[in-house]
């Protein structure tokens, strides 16, 4: 999502952008002179085919799907635009989403629980499965080196928060479009001294932040703290919106993951106590054997309780904890409020129409399994039935 973010709004205006009538910059510290002058050549059905390129690998990454190919491939992208013209995108957040990227790119895996890969594997226990440390660690250093070096330039520079007061100056005199207008700006703007005492308490938190991130008995209260730093920053200065959506991300990291496996697990020995909603499908059936599967690996919480019902259903039973019964389409519209991958179906199974829709749709496929080689289980006729 941050990607997009970034990434995207530059495309609204292709021809001041990217296009040959676009005014243009060159970052020569990033890039060599000879990869610019290879880019300039670029022509304009070369830069929408980017463009493409783009959109395609960037919801691949999104979603999931071939993970590592298409976070390569968008990374590739993002340089490209990069190279074509620094003049929008050439600032600290830029840097750092591709640093970022970069990291992401090297390690062969991605996807866990929240992505298409799991389903393509079938993955059940995909939430088990370790993360790559190494690319973690590199991200922990990335954040806790970040706040780090803000925090030593802001006592090292000219004006700096010691000697100087430059929270007043960003009070009362900054230039356009560094400070929003926000509750307390007129306040702070005629009190100096607590401006200074707020620019000593910044500076102190910036440089201690990442022993407090690193130290297990102050990690949870300052990724707290890192939330609201970075939620009051954004509220207070014109700052890009990686800091919003980039940052906070990378203090979950701090989380130890076999924390956040323990977690999922008690949920889940607590469920299976506990009266869960039965899914009742046709055991004969390879397509719906497959389909359960997706089921189990979508199952995140354990909420679901499989059984094998009677030969040529002609759809899935869903008997919730309520005592309700749903069928078919309706019961696939009931899952979705169980399972947290199903959550942005939210809004289509809800559509306007859908009730009427959402039934011939799923009695179509219903019909017709045997239309859908992906699940390559139907070789036994059943699914003719």
């Amino acid at each position: 999502m941050t990607v997009g973010l970034h990434v995207i709004p530059s495309f609204f205006h292709l021809d001041d952008n990217y296009l040959s009538t676009a005014f243009k910059t060159f970052n020569t510290d990033f890039f060599p002179p000879w990869f610019i002058d290879l880019v300039q050549k670029s022509p304009d059905a070369l830069v929408y085919f980017f463009v493409a390129a783009f959109y395609i690998t960037w919801f691949c990454f999104l979603i999931g799907l071939f993970s590592q190919i298409s976070c390569i491939l968008m990374t590739a992208c993002c340089y490209y635009f990069y190279a074509l013209n620094c003049f929008h995108i050439g600032t600290l957040s830029w840097d750092i989403l591709l640093v970022t990227l970069f990291l992401m790119c090297l390690t062969p895996y991605h996807g866990d629980y929240f992505s298409v890969d799991a389903l393509r594997r079938g993955d059940v226990e995909a939430w088990r499965k370790p993360r790559p440390f190494f690319l973690q660690r590199l991200l922990q250093l990335q954040i806790a080196s970040t706040f780090f070096f803000t925090g030593l330039y802001k006592i090292t520079g000219d004006g700096n928060w010691m000697t100087g007061n430059p929270v007043y100056f960003l009070m009362n005199y900054p230039a356009l479009g560094v400070t929003k207008h926000f509750l307390l700006k007129e306040w702070m703007a005629g009190h100096p001294q607590f401006c200074y005492v707020t620019g000593l308490l910044i500076v102190a938190t910036e440089l201690s932040m990442p022993f407090l991130l690193f130290i297990p008995n102050t990690r949870y209260a300052a990724i707290v703290l890192g939330f609201c730093w970075h939620v009051l920053l954004i509220m207070t200065l014109d700052v890009p919106a990686i800091f919003l959506f980039l940052f906070p991300a990378q203090l979950l990291l701090f989380i130890h993951p076999q924390k956040i496996t323990d977690w999922i697990e008690a949920r889940r020995s607590l469920n299976a106590k506990s009266p869960r909603a039965k899914i009742i499908y046709d055991g004969d059936c390879g397509f719906c054997r497959s389909s359960i599967r997706l089921l189990q690996v979508m199952d995140l919480w354990g909420k679901l309780e499989y059984i094998t019902g009677p030969k040529g259903m002609a759809e899935m039973k869903l008997y919730d904890t309520d005592d309700k019964t749903y069928g078919g389409f309706f019961a696939f519209r009931r899952l979705v409020w169980l399972l947290p991958m199903l959550y942005p179906m939210i809004p289509v199974v809800y559509f306007p129409g859908s009730s009427i829709l959402g039934p011939l749709v799923y009695r179509w496929v219903a019909h017709n399994r045997y239309l859908f080689p992906v699940f390559h289980t139907c070789t036994d006729g059943t699914c003719h039935r």
